[in-house]
């Protein structure tokens, strides 16, 4: 049985991760099980995007790598749908700009639709602390708040109700059936770090494809880079704030039932075992046991604040999102000049 091609999506949009890039790129090209292109696309960045046009203008001829302009919005979902647009695979993988990928993250991907109902497949996300390890203080419960795989995540491979976006795949007939990201959720740049825009399109590809499968799978791995800024406090409460905010968009177009389906297990569950851990390991004097118990603790009270100030906002139509239209499928390939806007920072997590 042939196997289905894959096309792998970066989003980028600054020049200060440009060794992240090539590092990302030089990831999918020593890939185990090839993929059939990888496509950078640059989030309305005239600068970035003419260095890695002439970066990669090898690449181009051939095919294998492909520079593109942000067709849409400025963020990370719009530069999403551009790559969905433009690519040509049956299956389409999402890496984030700032990660590296194992030799075998796509064979373990490409597995995964063997089975024809499944719609998507995400993998495990770990981090690298730019200090060269985890701070004491920081709870393994809440490592999506640096996007990567937290504690209370099914081990092996499980179905789930949402995939994490910086990585994962779907089948194309996914964003055929309900469209694509939706803008006005996700990043923008490095401004107010917003997440759960991969939430709301799992949750729409559910309803729209009832008998649809989406996996998780650990043996999918990315390594991520975790900088300096976001190993700080004062990073984690506004991240934890941001995703509150999110949810409460999620659960506005989605309904509270499956926007905060996984959330209820994870808050009652999890993260109280989690302050458990954190206040047995303080009582035996083992290192930063107190301090991940109260980052917990601060987590939740962030995300519920934010989760009631994007809720009232939302109501009164203050924040809206458009839901997932893709672009117009032609290539966007640039060469010397190229459609796009002015200078400046984008989306990418």
């Amino acid at each position: 049985m042939n196997e289905p091609t894959v096309s792998v999506v970066i989003c980028v949009y600054t020049e200060d991760r440009w060794e992240d890039i090539l590092a990302a790129v030089s990831s999918v090209r020593a890939q185990s099980r090839p993929a059939l292109e990888t496509l950078l696309v640059v989030d309305h960045n005239r600068t970035l995007l003419e260095r890695l046009t002439r970066e990669y203008k090898e690449h181009q001829e051939s095919g294998e790598v492909r520079v593109l302009a942000n067709a849409g919005p400025r963020g990370l979902s719009a530069g999403r749908n551009t790559g969905i647009a433009a690519s040509h695979g049956e299956i389409i993988a999402f890496l984030d700009d700032d990660a590296v990928a194992e030799r075998d993250w796509l064979r373990y991907f490409v597995q995964g639709y063997a089975d024809p109902d499944v719609m998507a497949v995400g993998g495990r996300t770990v981090p690298v602390w730019a200090s060269g390890r985890r701070p004491a203080w920081f709870p393994e419960e809440f490592d999506w708040v640096v996007g990567c795989a937290y504690k209370g995540l099914p081990g092996g491979v499980a179905e789930v109700r949402n995939v994490l976006g910086g990585n994962a795949s779907f089948r194309r007939a996914a964003f055929d059936a309900a469209g694509g990201f939706a803008t006005g959720i996700g990043r923008d740049g490095d401004k107010r770090p917003l997440g759960c825009e991969e939430t709301e399109l799992c949750i729409r590809l559910s309803r729209a494809l009832p008998g649809a499968v989406l996996l998780l799978d650990d043996r999918a791995v990315i390594h991520h880079r975790v900088p300096d800024a976001r190993e700080r406090l004062a990073y984690f409460r506004t991240r934890t704030y941001a995703e509150g905010l999110s949810k409460a968009l999620v659960a506005r177009s989605v309904g509270a039932d499956k926007g905060l389906e996984s959330e209820r297990r994870y808050t009652t569950r999890v993260l109280p075992a989690g302050v458990a851990r954190g206040l047995r390991d303080a009582l035996l004097g083992r290192v930063g046991g107190a301090g991940r118990a109260g980052a917990i603790v601060l987590g939740v009270a962030a995300a519920a604040g934010g989760y009631v100030v994007g809720s009232v906002r939302a109501r009164r139509g203050e924040v809206t999102f458009s839901v997932g239209a893709l672009p117009d499928s032609t290539d966007r390939t640039v060469g010397p000049v190229g459609p796009v806007g002015k200078g400046g920072e984008g989306g990418s997590s």
